[in-house]
């Protein structure tokens, strides 16, 4: 029996321990100065889970005449022992009249029963006036200036310092790209002789050399055949140059008639014989083959050809990379300047706002 007696005394006192709800409420002042505020905690603790409902005020409201609540604060839970919770709830008080005033209990529900916290008391004094000494009333102060304080200057500093490094690294970039000599590749557009007009002027230059091929036949038939070698370059779009006789005249074959090759054929026949068999060919050989060369341009030129020429020069590896090297350097020289402007622009609204 004494067994069963104490197992229930002890489960009712652990029902009223779980049961219990303290509420409690402090002032942080209990005197200000009219228009100064103070504030009012109020701290619930309750088991653990248990429904809490503090008290709430619209801004303005009055807890007692005279007295109003500027606003609250979000409940803070912070957890207790033996399995309660302590819920605490902050609001800021003001009033703008000299009194003592009483504060009326704040109602908390917890689980729907009501719990009150104990009163409080609040005392609101005016500013005290010397009203006999009325000479001693001054006007308000002037603006007084702030201290200065390197906290509040020191990120206008470093960005300044920044600033300064930054201009410094685009006159330098920018020495460098007056410094290196530009590469620019300049495509002209010049004056373009047709291919039988600069064989035919050729031609009348060795025309007005005759006296001196009889002296020097190998010269001469090495100017004349160089200068139809040219033509054909030009005219039929293969290398002459690089080609014996033979092949020239069998390709000829192919992209001429039958009888312009011959003829030729006959030309270059009597150029190898001279330059390679010091063959010694008469004179109305000379000037036969002579015609049979002006003949064959005659008959293979092509009219309304055009008569400028663009010309692109050939940039080397070494121009290519110089010409790379100097965009690089415009570039960082235009995103440097960017920069530089930018940090220039912050540096001096940040002045502008502490001056």
């Amino acid at each position: 029996m004494k067994r069963i007696i104490f197992i229930i005394s002890l489960t009712a006192c652990v029902l009223c321990t779980h049961a219990q709800v303290f509420v409690e409420s402090k002032i942080d002042s209990i005197e200000i100065l009219i228009g100064e505020q103070t504030g009012v905690t109020l701290s619930v603790t309750a088991r653990e889970g248990a429904k809490v409902v503090m008290p709430e005020y619209e801004p303005s409201q009055y807890v007692t005449p005279g007295v109003e609540v500027l606003g609250a604060t979000s409940a803070d839970t912070a957890q207790a022992d033996n399995g309660m919770v302590k819920i605490t709830r902050r609001y800021t008080l003001t009033s703008f009249d000299e009194n003592l005033y009483y504060l009326p209990p704040m109602t908390v529900k917890v689980d729907g029963k009501e719990y009150k916290s104990k009163s409080l008391a609040l005392k609101v004094l005016t500013v005290p006036v010397d009203t006999l000494h009325p000479e001693k009333f001054y006007p308000p102060k002037g603006v007084q200036d702030n201290p200065f304080e390197w906290s509040e200057w020191e990120p206008a500093f470093w960005l300044s310092v920044a600033w300064v490094l930054v201009c410094v690294a685009v006159y330098y970039l920018w020495t460098r790209l007056k410094e290196n000599k530009p590469v620019i590749a300049r495509i002209r557009i010049v004056k373009k002789l047709p291919p039988h007009q600069k064989a035919l002027k050729e031609i009348e230059h060795i025309k007005a050399d005759r006296m001196s091929a009889s002296e020097d036949q190998k010269a001469y038939y090495t100017r004349l055949t160089d200068v139809i070698r040219k033509y054909i370059k030009e005219r039929f779009g293969f290398n002459a140059m690089e080609m014996t006789s033979g092949e020239i005249i069998s390709r000829l074959q192919q992209e001429a008639d039958g009888k312009t090759a011959a003829e030729l054929k006959e030309l270059f026949t009597t150029a190898d014989l001279v330059k390679f068999a010091k063959y010694s060919a008469l004179i109305n050989e000379n000037d036969a083959n002579l015609v049979n060369a002006v003949g064959f341009i005659n008959t293979t030129k092509l009219e309304n050809q055009p008569t400028v020429e663009r010309v692109e020069p050939e940039v080397s590896d070494t121009d290519r990379r110089k010409m790379r090297s100097r965009t690089v350097l415009k570039g960082s020289i235009a995103v440097l300047a960017a920069l530089g402007l930018a940090l220039f622009a912050y540096v001096v609204y940040q002045v502008y706002l502490l001056i």
